[in-house]
């Protein structure tokens, strides 16, 4: 019946666990969650649900990371991340896990990652009367002197229950007597102690024993008991107690003092003569076994000494009852409790532990960013125990503490920037108040991840190239290379040609094309300096980040001359169109008379449009002279009644390229009576003159076509400059000089340098020296005194 009576009533213990388990309490002060259970309740009880009470959408916990983060070893319970109730995971012993504790409290904390959430839940495990009291043993004796007088207590055995509360020990019965009644003394928290008192004076002669039955109960409904048999032993003489020097007994005694340390002596006298007055030490019948393992207690001397390591953060202080008994026949014992204070020291580091943690952040977080969260514990007390927490470096980060204890959050206090620093190895120290003060580290690395913020950077800004014409269609010209400080896709950098939809850029840009990946540049068409000497196009790059960043440069582009136009005879030319003209002088000329000039052209520059005039052919060579670089043709004698009437001259019209190329023209000159010179001239005036105003007709559009051609030149060249800085700076002059020969004249300045592209008449006083492919003139600079300027002539 009793063992059925037990069952029923666990049975409804547990029945009201559960249901108090099912209230939620909210501490809005410390934002806390606590819940209730009975011990001892089976593996899966369902404590409470989180999700719902913490208003978490129950959907988006497993992707969160849902967890509990328990603060001892062992692990009581678990959290489902797919509806988010808490279990519990192993039965709870509430005797093992708090021992005598009133309240009996697990700390849970809750954390939640993306965004970071952290929350605090407390259980209660509710006692349950599952132990009945016990004696350490089952029987006991005492030695009471006949002689002593009623009012006499004796502290007897103290029963023990594991359980707390209302179903601890509540109270003692002693079995119906005439002597003894029983007296109960409470401790506080270690209990209740039965005393046992003497109602009227023994007589040994008429009962020598008296058993007595001693029974506790705790406060369990139905209520659980435990007995013992005590025999009291009349004994005869011996009728003086031992008698403490002292009312109380206290002392303070610091931890870790080494074992053999004496912590206090106490003293106790007895009027007694003989082994009746003769005392001896120990301890109290009551006193736990800790404080047996603990202490010890000299049993001549009375003093108590130390025989194991004291720890402050075990227990701060221990009541020892010491027990003074003489040597009588029949012994009297006196009882006193001694109380012994333990001193805090600082022999307990910081313990830190890193509850959440962001192993990378981005670079463009904000100030005030939490990346992790930390937590410190020191099992010291007061200022043993106060700890504050500091990198040991200058790192953009700062440790800010939380609104609970010991909790602290680890922050960005400044912009980062991965391109400068990808990796931050911090070291956490947690450092007490203690004097000498103990402290303890922690490294963890932020990893700090790349976000798009560097724009492709060119190697050169802007470029420039020199490209010859006649180029090969298709194949690659030159390349520009940009670099991204980014990473992964952030720097990957594709290429592409602007195309602003200007007449001027598209023309250019259309004949261009560029590989995306590598930035490679190839024309689709041959340049033909004639037609084009110098354009510009702008280049873009573009990384592959979201939202991709970009960067253009502008590529200018200067198309080198390469002889490719032979000379054109401008004049003498036929009515047919061939390269022919008569010409007639009287032969009473003197020597050096002009009897024609040979005018050619070559649209390419420098050496390559500089023409030499040469005879290739002639009647008699005494007779008529030319000029290489007018094309002048002159007597070089007079003439005589014996030369012939004509004569023909062949002229060789060269350029002076690396090949060459030449042209020829046929005069004929015949010589005339003076008379007839004169006749003809009339005659001839006319069609002179229509012959001249062809050749002027000619000239002029050569000239006007040239002249165009340099001034755009000059136009987009100065515009360049304007536009770049002085270093890159030139400026172009067209110079034209008609002497016979179309030439070409081209000033620019670069920096301090001057620089000329001279066609094919060199001023007065000019040398050619070896230089640069054989093609540099030296002209003395006026702005400079005796200085020299470089003159570059564009042959290649």
């Amino acid at each position: 019946m009793e063992q059925k009576g037990l069952g029923g009533s666990r049975e409804q213990w547990r029945c009201i666990a559960f249901i108090v388990s099912s209230i939620l309490l909210w501490n809005r002060a410390s934002a806390q969650i606590r819940y209730s259970i009975a011990e001892e309740v089976k593996e899966g009880t369902v404590v409470g649900n989180i999700a719902k009470d913490l208003g978490l959408d129950k959907n988006t916990l497993k992707e969160r990371g849902c967890r509990i983060v328990e603060g001892s070893t062992q692990s009581f319970f678990h959290i489902n991340q797919n509806d988010g109730i808490l279990y519990v995971d192993r039965i709870i012993d509430r005797e093992k896990v708090c021992e005598r504790s009133n309240v009996c409290l697990i700390n849970l904390k809750t954390v939640l990652e993306n965004p970071l959430e952290i929350h605090y839940v407390t259980v209660e495990v509710l006692d349950v009367n599952d132990h009945s009291p016990t004696f350490s043993s089952k029987e006991s004796r005492l030695e009471i002197s006949e002689s002593v007088l009623p009012g006499l207590r004796l502290q007897l055995q103290a029963a023990r229950d594991p359980d707390v509360g209302q179903f601890s020990v509540q109270e003692y019965r002693l079995s119906p007597n005439d002597h003894f009644r029983l007296e109960v003394k409470d401790r506080g928290k270690d209990g209740k102690i039965p005393l046992l008192v003497l109602l009227k004076t023994l007589d040994r002669e008429t009962k020598k024993t008296h058993k007595l039955l001693l029974t506790a109960v705790d406060g369990g409904k139905p209520f659980k008991s435990g007995t013992t048999e005590i025999t009291v032993d009349v004994i005869d003489v011996n009728d003086n107690m031992p008698v403490f020097n002292e009312d109380t007994y206290s002392v303070l005694l610091k931890e870790n003092s080494p074992i053999g340390t004496t912590i206090i002596k106490v003293n106790a006298s007895d009027l007694d003569e003989g082994s009746n007055g003769e005392i001896v030490y120990s301890l109290g019948k009551n006193v736990n076994s800790r404080i047996g393992e603990l202490f010890r207690v000299d049993p001549s001397t009375g003093e108590i000494i130390v025989q194991d390591l004291i720890d402050f953060e075990l227990e701060e202080s221990y009541e020892i009852d010491i027990q003074a008994s003489d040597k009588g026949s029949a012994p009297l014992r006196t009882d006193k409790s001694v109380l012994v204070n333990i001193v805090d020291l600082n022999d307990n580091t910081p313990h830190i532990e890193v509850t959440s943690f962001s192993r990378a952040i981005p670079e463009d977080a904000r100030p005030g960013t939490t990346v992790a969260l930390i937590s410190v514990l020191d099992k010291d007390s007061g200022l043993n125990g106060k700890v504050i927490c500091f990198f040991n470096e200058d790192v953009p980060f700062t440790l800010s503490p939380s609104t609970q204890d010991n909790m602290y959050s680890i922050t960005t206090k400044s912009p980062l920037d991965r391109e400068k620093q990808s990796i931050y190895d911090v070291t956490i120290v947690a450092k007490d108040a203690g004097v000498p003060s103990l402290s303890s580290e922690k490294s963890i690395s932020i990893v700090v991840s790349d976000v798009n913020d560097n724009s492709p950077q060119f190697s050169a800004s802007p470029y420039t190239y020199y490209i010859t014409e006649n180029n090969s269609p298709g194949a690659s010209l030159f390349s520009v290379k940009a670099s991204d400080r980014d990473e992964g896709d952030n720097s990957r950098v594709s290429y592409h040609i602007l195309r602003d939809g200007s007449e001027k850029n598209k023309l250019h840009s259309l004949n261009l094309n560029i590989n995306s990946e590598n930035g490679e540049i190839v024309a689709l068409k041959s340049f033909d300096f004639e037609v084009l000497k110098t354009f510009q196009f702008q280049v873009v790059a573009t990384d592959s980040g979201t939202p991709s960043l970009s960067s253009n440069v502008t590529v200018n582009v200067f198309i080198l001359d390469q002889n490719d136009n032979a000379p054109v005879i401008l004049y003498p030319v036929s009515s047919n169109g061939s390269a022919e003209g008569v010409e007639e002088i009287p032969r009473n000329v003197n020597a050096g008379h002009l009897v024609t000039k040979v005018r050619a052209y070559d649209a390419d520059i420098g050496y390559n449009g500089w023409l030499l005039f040469s005879l290739q052919e002639v009647t008699d060579h005494s007779l008529f002279g030319l000029d290489r670089y007018t094309g002048q043709i002159r007597t070089l004698r007079s003439f005589t009644e014996t030369d012939e009437a004509e004569h023909k001259l062949l002229i060789l019209v060269k350029d002076n390229g690396n090949v060459s190329l030449s042209a020829t023209a046929t005069v004929i000159v015949k010589l005339v009576e003076p008379k007839e010179a004169f006749a003809a001239s009339d005659v001839k005036s006319a069609t002179k003159v229509d012959e001249e105003d062809n050749v002027t007709f000619y000239l002029m559009i050569t000239l006007g076509s040239v002249s165009v051609l340099f001034i755009i030149s000059i136009i987009v060249l100065i515009a360049m400059q304007c536009s770049k800085s002085t270093d890159y700076t030139s400026k172009y002059l067209q110079e034209t000089n008609y002497d016979g020969t179309l030439c070409h004249s081209i000033q620019y300045r670069s920096g301090d340098k001057r620089y000329m592209l001279v066609g094919p008449r060199m001023s007065i006083g000019s040398t050619i020296v070896p230089g640069s492919h054989a093609n540099t003139l030296v002209l003395p600079d006026r702005r400079r005194g005796s200085g020299e300027v470089r003159l570059m002539l564009w042959m290649f």
